[in-house]
């Protein structure tokens, strides 16, 4: 299957949340979910196998935080390559198996580290890092690069010129926002999809952020800006909450499958689902894709963002105006042994976290923001 030939021609269904379906197995969030492509290949194996017998056409690598930097914070840093490697290798043997035709797409998350103009590691460093791992994806036989999750345009930037360097394949380039359809340094949907066009990803894509409602909002936002360009949409099952000391995402599977049409009516050509999904949430939306004919609902390019929003997005929030100049508090504080389970989710949701850095040794927190 080609990826860009196919989805010219039907929304394809993307895969759901794999940090999800790994808790639901008991393994901790203080774990490194992307060592287990080493450890207990079963358990990534299996999840693999249960989005595709949902109805998965595309699913995603478990090397979400197989970076250099992220994988140093676990004294991992020798094993970026066979991470990776073991990572595509275990979904194609799970597609294989299958008899199905199923896109493999390497995943690729952010670095953990904040970089120029905003930190101090550098974006020919920042660059050399995805070019590792991205390297070891496509030469294990990745069908696509998925770069995912990004809240830093000068981030996925460098991402996407890694890819396109160092491989041939087909880019998704995706970024996540926050409550207020911003990104975490303020920039706006139509600002980050131009941007990620003009940097020569094949597809845009959002992710996790809110639920669907708030992705569609994004999605419609994005296409207008680029109305010539593909789409990935891939929604958190909602924004999480703390039910009985369990993390509970509150959109079930079926709201899901009705979003699905909504999403292909404004544009996407692939959908899915980020945190708190599960197969059940994949194949709610297969089904509805696949109970009504392909329609498409052409977005007219005159219409206009809301009101100042184009003056909005080129002015930096006053956090990024900080972070710019290095002006910004560094406050150490004690957390106790009862805030452990809520650290841990943090450390492996990073899109709830502005780039806090942690010490699981001395229960340190250090949040820089």
């Amino acid at each position: 299957m080609n990826l860009l030939e196919t989805i010219s021609e039907k929304t394809l269904v993307a895969d759901g949340a794999m940090g999800t379906m790994l808790h639901a197995r008991g393994i901790g969030f203080d774990k490194c979910f992307d060592e287990l492509n080493l450890t207990n290949p079963i358990a990534v194996a299996e999840i693999h196998r249960e989005y595709i017998e949902a109805g998965a056409e595309l699913i995603i690598t478990n090397t979400f935080s197989a970076n250099r930097y992220k994988l140093t914070k676990h004294g991992l840093q020798d094993d970026v390559v066979a991470i990776n490697r073991a990572g595509v290798e275990l979904a194609k043997r799970i597609v294989s198996a299958s008899f199905k035709d199923v896109l493999i797409a390497g995943d690729v998350g952010p670095l953990g580290v904040r970089i120029a103009p905003y930190g101090r590691v550098k974006l020919e460093e920042a660059r050399a890092a995805f070019a590792e791992q991205i390297k070891a994806l496509a030469e294990a036989g990745a069908d696509l690069i998925v770069i995912e999750t990004m809240s830093d345009i000068y981030e996925i930037q460098e991402a996407i010129k890694a890819a396109k360097e160092t491989c041939s394949l087909p880019v998704i380039a995706s970024v996540t926002f926050t409550r207020d359809d911003r990104t975490l340094l303020g920039d706006s949907p139509a600002k980050v999809a131009r941007r990620i066009a003009e940097a020569g990803a094949d597809v845009i894509g959002v992710n996790c952020s809110g639920g669907p409602s708030q992705l569609l909002r994004i999605l419609k936002q994005m296409r207008q800006a680029v109305p010539n360009g593909k789409f990935w949409v891939k929604p958190n099952a909602g924004w999480p909450e703390q039910v009985s000391g369990r993390i509970m995402y509150p959109a079930d599977a079926e709201y899901f499958g009705d979003y699905a049409l909504s999403f292909r009516a404004a544009g996407a050509n692939i959908v899915g689902g980020c945190c708190g999904t599960t197969p059940l949430h994949i194949a709610s939306m297969k089904k509805a894709l696949e109970s009504v004919l392909q329609t498409s609902e052409v977005l007219e390019t005159s219409e206009v963002l809301d009101d100042d929003s184009a003056e909005q997005e080129e002015q930096p929030t006053q956090l990024a105006q900080k972070l710019a100049k290095e002006n910004f508090p560094s406050v150490w504080k004690w957390i106790p042994r009862a805030a452990f389970p809520l650290i841990n989710f943090l450390r492996a949701h990073p899109f709830f976290m502005t780039q806090a850095q942690m010490s699981s040794t001395w229960r340190i927190v250090r949040w820089r923001a």
